[in-house]
């Protein structure tokens, strides 16, 4: 097998640093030896997306606030799926990895950070939920591996009781909150409930083609 190369390594405030990997054309980024996002795997990244979009069909110009950008895969579906009223405030924590799109991985991005339609801004989702009030269709969170602060211990609060509510009032009436993870999480799934959203938790393949492992999405809808 050929062996991976390691591209550039970035600082993650609060947490470990995350690490560029090519393999031929192949990208991973890996975070303490785990890979958290491999080119190869792109299949529930999108349908973050897709799905979410289909549960906004209502919406005829949605807002939707994105928290991470990792290899762009949601962010594309995302804009693939929109008309041209919607608007993607992306949310991105590591500078890095927007100059890793940029960058190195310029021909995975296909130019979606310079899509019109799409507001970046480089700072912490958390911060920007807490500031909004019934403003966005959907959030889409795909920042950890699950619904706990992995990338950065500071993340939990996106998933705390606080934290929900804080998305909860960020979303308009009928909005969705998504989360991706690599595994379910009961405990999570009751804390949704508990915090007043109706939960549909949807299981997904991590691949295109629907192989490889499954994925966890939950959609929860602001009543």
């Amino acid at each position: 097998m050929q062996p991976r190369e390691l591209i550039d390594t970035a600082p993650v405030p609060g947490g470990q640093p995350l690490k560029l990997y090519r393999r031929g054309r192949d990208h991973m980024i890996v975070l303490d030896g785990n890979e958290l996002m491999s080119s190869r795997m792109s299949g529930s990244e999108k349908a973050l997306a897709v799905m979410t979009l289909d549960r906004l069909k209502r919406v005829s110009d949605p807002h939707l606030l994105i928290g991470g950008y990792g290899m762009g895969f949601t962010l594309r579906a995302a804009l693939a799926n929109m008309g041209p009223g919607g608007r993607i405030t992306l949310v991105e924590l590591v500078p890095q990895i927007i100059a890793w799109a940029r960058g190195p991985m310029a021909d995975l991005a296909e130019g979606c950070l310079d899509d019109a339609r799409v507001h970046l801004v480089e700072g912490d989702v958390a911060a920007v939920i807490a500031s909004a009030r019934g403003s966005y269709d959907a959030i889409l969170l795909d920042v950890d591996n699950g619904p706990d602060g992995l990338t950065t211990p500071a993340n939990d609060r996106l998933y705390s009781a606080a934290g929900l509510a804080a998305a909860k009032s960020a979303l308009r009436p009928g909005g969705i909150l998504a989360i991706w993870s690599a595994a379910p999480d009961a405990a999570f799934t009751r804390r949704l409930r508990d915090a007043g959203f109706l939960v549909d938790e949807v299981a997904v393949k991590a691949r295109d083609n629907g192989k490889g492992p499954r994925h966890v999405i939950w959609f929860a809808a602001k009543r």
